[in-house]
């Protein structure tokens, strides 16, 4: 059932897009807005991580998923009036990997489900990023 949080907020964030489609952001906003959806991405694929962990907490998914959003737009903005654009690349390819991490882990945790018998080492859990 906890699985259904982190999926609802994945469907009804794809809904709003496409149900308000002429929705524009200005351009001046556009790099905050995005780096604020991929920390939104990370908190959903660390949801969908934390439910096949069996260790899913609602309140930390919830606050986790608006506090990062908001904090990776702050952190492009500081970078922005700083004058130092890398600090917007830096916040993405962290939250890109972050993404791609829990992806492996959600990929490992679903093998070890759906074939078992498995060796552990083949389907061990990757060295952190």
């Amino acid at each position: 059932m906890t699985i259904l949080i982190p999926l609802v907020a994945l469907v009804i964030g794809f809904a709003l897009v496409y149900r308000w489609p002429a929705l524009s952001v200005p351009i001046a906003y556009a790099s905050y807005v995005s780096i604020a959806i991929l920390a939104g991405m990370d908190a959903v694929f660390g949801g969908l991580r934390a439910v096949l962990e069996k260790r899913f907490d609602s309140v930390t998914f919830v606050s986790g998923f608006f506090v990062n959003a908001v904090l990776a737009a702050l952190f492009a903005y500081t970078g922005d009036r700083l004058g130092v654009n890398q600090l917007y690349l830096a916040a993405v390819v962290a939250l890109g990997v972050r993404i791609f991490y829990n992806l492996g882990l959600i990929r490992l945790l679903l093998l070890k489900r759906m074939v078992p018998g498995r060796s552990a080492a083949i389907l061990s859990e990757p060295p952190p990023a």
